[in-house]
């Protein structure tokens, strides 16, 4: 088993278990992560995060604590699992996804709910209204705007692949919106996590990238 796998693997397994059941979720989750096409929204995505969410669990304050990692690492595992970049309801469709497959895993619905809640944020990433366990999921899934200038390249080259159906004059008005839409907003990461340097090179990332779009 690659490497990779081993380590989604063993995270599966602490937290949605071992069954034959969940074996063969595990294995389509990867699947359908490793459908052509997906140049960013990937299995080394799922990765990133799951090491980002682990990491943010380990410096939350003494006060602050994650009430379920399970539901946070279930919802990493879920929240891109269907992936369509012509589509506009691919957080619902994983959502759905996720709540069939816990379901079958025999979660209790309210536990798949919070699941699909926190899949339902990542649509529009707003952390001041969620508890601090969405908070994180979102703190990892964008985590990749905090990088360093070169990964936040490669990055921006990889999501303009994903949709080489859109043409530049459409790709640059888009996605001109959505980094306009981030900087307007008072936090990108909940202050509850301090990552302040996170929100300073994101910012920095974002707004040197606004100046590559000319609008």
């Amino acid at each position: 088993m690659a490497g990779d796998d081993l380590e989604l693997r063993v995270a599966w397994e602490q937290h949605l278990g071992r069954s034959d059941t969940s074996q063969r979720w595990f294995d389509t989750v990867v699947r359908r992560h490793r459908e052509a096409g997906r140049h960013y929204h990937g299995i080394r995505h799922v990765r990133w995060m799951l090491r980002h969410i682990t990491a943010l669990e380990s410096n939350l304050a003494d006060n602050a604590d994650i009430a379920d990692m399970g539901a946070v690492v279930a919802a990493a595992f879920f929240h891109d699992v269907v992936y369509d970049p012509a589509r506009s309801d691919n957080e619902a469709a994983s959502g759905r996804l996720a709540d069939i497959a816990l379901g079958e895993l025999g979660w209790e619905p309210a536990r798949r709910r919070r699941v699909t809640s926190m899949i339902d944020a990542t649509v529009a990433h707003h952390v001041d209204d969620v508890d601090l366990d969405t908070q994180v999921l979102l703190a990892a899934d964008l985590a990749v705007l905090a990088a360093d200038p070169a990964g936040y390249g490669d990055y921006v080259r990889a999501v303009r692949r994903e949709y080489a159906h859109v043409t530049d004059d459409d790709w640059r008005t888009g996605r001109s919106a959505v980094l306009h839409d981030l900087l307007d907003r008072p936090h990108l990461f909940a202050p509850v996590l301090g990552l302040f340097d996170w929100e300073h090179r994101a910012r920095a990332n974002i707004t040197a990238e606004l100046a590559t779009l000319h609008l």
